[in-house]
């Protein structure tokens, strides 16, 4: 016992230094390569060096309490500790919300199955007097919920817009290190080679992050030795006395010496935290500890040496502030150095481009974001995705950037805006989570947002002074962002909101059979709707005008919830519709925002689970449901449905338990083949309806759904047996 226990711990060790080891290629090349270009944008405005002790100085005092504060103990301690069931990132952080209370915009039919313990993690807390009030008021105002979700859209939307800038900045600041060697290169060839190497990192993303992170994982730790050895040298070689800027008296002496010269460059203080929010947002492909022990054991002593050695070198050459990185590096190892710190800009780039995967995967899976193809690239951790629209649309939005800037000053000034506002975004959710879900003394609550927001607001109040500098490119990216995922979730919901209002009764439908002489043609008909009772009117205008349907129907609806990850057992949810002999069923399929929909095999175990179910049902008598991958329930609808079975804690006796009709009818119908039917709809705004609903529904939103993957592909149904019945909804 002794020997398989320590064996499991060594796995366990290995497994975590593995993680932590391609960690270094995924998540922090932003954060890693941020010195290159710190320094150049802090001084770029109108601070300039008058007295080398107290500007130099207090920057670097201003940096190492910035990266000690914000990355360090904000993330690696606190946030990334609110993890759901070890995923990170905004949406994560709304997940716990909703599941501890009712302050998601839940669809009713899912919000008991949404909220059942079952799906808790950790042990129950005692409710806390101010977390009772806040989930009250979230329960009785849907403006609060409403508000919630829009913030929680805006957080996801600047992370998608970082993934435009991030790479742009990196790779542009390596790239200038040319012109210390050749000053006479125009800057057209500079930013010719910036985007050969950015055709080279997207098209690098469809290789997978475990492969990626294996390729980029020695570059990184290379350019860390290189950055954190070069800082030691020149600490040593030209002032040693840079190491007292971790007094936070510097700071102080910088901002009354300067003043609002001094504010205003915190616009360039800030981008020594880029990339601190991939931590959080990559935290689906590998876990806290490893994390934890990548960034302060490696990443942070490293940054903090390179920062110091480049203000001991400023205090000596103040005239190379425009390029202070690269002139600080000793003239033998110039070229080695350059060639590792280029490398270095295209890992940085991939921890915003897989944060951006991630983050997009979760919005498509809670229908806040167009359906888009969405590859799983590891069978071990499926947080870890590749998806090829949104990797060639930020490729192409990147190559745009460089090429209309040019300039990493103006850049700079959009890439710290978005950066400091998701960090706010994020703390500002926190507060909910640490009263609501950790359960934590409001106390608590209000010293971390009010320490960490003041800190972060402070930040932001000096970049929105640089909007027009270039500041404007992330509020434009994200506002186009935030209103694409708006519309599309408004147009989803009213969607929804119409199948329900007109589905009908299966005691209606079945009226309608001897007027219509509907038959019933061999084979099992899969009816794909968002409908969880009644039938859907997709399926009852098919019936009408084409009075036929097959010898089995089973209604299919798949759901998505506020979950990372559903088990196996509790996927699957069947149901007899109306008496035996009809042979209608219905199955519910629930998937967690993190689980991956295996569509070629989705057929085979909803087939095993139907079989499944039929036996249960012949048995006779009254059946107690043995542990299985099916659970069953009835309908709550004004539908006659005398045949349904409850497997787990119910009983249900049956009519006809003399034999197994309905397996023999489940064979002979499998035999005859699947027909798979699914709703072709028009979503049209009604002709009273406002002009900025006409705009949103009949425009943006039609545009969107003509364009994004087809619900048929996204399912992997074949399309030699595919049905699709055009409607129109009217909204």
């Amino acid at each position: 016992m002794d020997t398989s226990t320590s064996q499991s711990r060594l796995e366990l060790y290995q497994r975590t230094l593995l993680l932590a080891y391609q960690s270094f290629g995924v998540v922090y090349g932003d954060l890693s390569t941020s010195p290159m270009y710190v320094y150049k944008s802090t001084f770029s405005g109108s601070l300039r060096l008058y007295e080398e002790d107290v500007e130099i100085l207090g920057v670097l005092s201003l940096i190492f309490w910035t990266l000690t504060l914000i990355p360090l103990l904000k993330y690696i301690i606190f946030v990334l500790s609110a993890d759901d069931e070890g995923e990170g990132g905004t949406f994560a952080l709304y997940s716990l919300l909703c599941r501890s209370s009712k302050m998601g915009l839940f669809n009713p039919s899912r919000m008991g199955y949404a909220h059942r313990p079952l799906f808790e993690n950790g042990s129950c807390k005692k409710e806390t007097k101010c977390s009772l009030a806040i989930k009250e008021f979230f329960e009785k105002h849907y403006y609060s919920r409403l508000v919630l979700l829009l913030v929680v859209l805006l957080g996801t939307s600047l992370v998608i817009g970082d993934g435009i800038l991030t790479p742009t900045m990196s790779v542009l600041s390596a790239v200038s290190g040319l012109k210390i060697k050749i000053p006479q290169l125009n800057e057209y060839y500079t930013v010719c080679v910036a985007c050969i190497i950015l055709l080279l990192i997207f098209s690098l993303q469809q290789c997978g992050t475990s492969r990626v992170g294996f390729l980029f994982a020695p570059i990184l730790v290379a350019w860390l030795l290189c950055v954190g050895g070069v800082g030691l040298y020149n600490i040593v070689h030209w002032n040693p006395g840079v190491i007292r800027a971790v007094s936070p008296h510097y700071i102080y002496n910088f901002f009354k010496a300067t003043g609002k010269v001094g504010w205003s460059s915190l616009g360039g203080v800030v981008l020594c935290i880029t990339g601190a929010e991939a931590m959080f947002a990559d935290l689906g492909h590998f876990s806290q500890l490893s994390l934890r022990i990548a960034f302060a054991g490696f990443v942070y002593p490293c940054l903090v040496l390179a920062y110091m050695g480049e203000a001991a070198y400023l205090s000596k050459h103040s005239k190379d502030l425009e390029s202070s990185f690269y002139k600080a590096i000793p003239e033998p190892i110039f070229w080695p150095v350059f060639v590792i710190a280029t490398l270095a800009t295209v890992v940085a780039s991939q921890a915003i481009i897989s944060a951006t995967f991630s983050i997009i995967s979760q919005c498509r899976a809670l229908k806040c974001f167009p359906r888009v193809k969405i590859v799983h690239t590891s069978d071990d951790i499926h947080g870890r995705v590749y998806i090829p629209e949104a990797n060639w649309i930020l490729m192409f939005l990147c190559l745009a950037v460089a090429l209309g800037f040019r300039d990493t000053d103006k850049i700079g000034n959009a890439y710290g805006l978005a950066v400091i506002s998701v960090m706010f975004s994020t703390t500002c959710i926190m507060f909910l989570v640490i009263v609501t879900v950790w359960k934590k003394n409001t106390l608590v609550a209000l010293i971390f947002v009010l320490f960490f927001g003041s800190i972060e607001l402070v930040y932001m109040s000096a970049c929105v002074e640089k909007i027009h500098q270039g500041g404007w490119v992330p509020l434009v990216s994200t506002f186009v962002i935030l209103c694409l995922m708006l519309v599309w979730k408004y147009g989803t919901v009213k969607k929804l909101e119409f199948e329900n209002q007109n589905r009908i009764s299966l005691d209606r439908f079945l009226s309608l059979g001897p007027n219509l002489g509907v038959l019933r043609v061999p084979g099992i008909g899969l009816i794909y709707s968002n409908v969880t009772s009644g039938v859907p009117p997709m399926f009852s205008h098919f019936v009408a005008n084409f009075p036929a349907y097959h010898q089995v129907v089973v209604f299919v609806t798949i759901e998505t919830l506020l979950i990372p990850k559903v088990p196996v057992h509790q996927r699957l949810e069947i149901s007899r519709v109306g008496l035996p002999e009809l042979h209608i069923l219905r199955c519910t399929v629930r998937y967690g925002y993190k689980d991956s929909k295996d569509s070629h095999a989705f057929e085979a175990k909803l087939m095993d689970g139907i079989d499944e179910f039929l036996q249960h049902e012949a048995q006779d008598g009254e059946i107690q449901a043995p542990s299985s991958s099916v659970s069953h329930s009835t309908e709550s609808d004004a539908v006659s449905e005398a045949g349904t079975v409850a497997l787990g804690r119910r009983r249900v006796r049956f009519r006809e338990p003399e034999r197994n009709v309905g397996v023999e009818r489940l064979s002979e119908a499998k035999q005859m083949g699947v027909a798979y039917m699914i709703g072709n709809t028009r979503v049209v705004a009604r002709e009273e309806s406002s002009f900025l609903k006409k705009f949103a529904i009949n425009l943006i939103y039609r545009f969107l759904r003509q364009n994004c993957q087809r619900p048929a592909v996204a399912l992997g149904i074949p399309h030699t047996s595919l049905i699709e019945v055009g409607m129109v909804y009217y909204i």
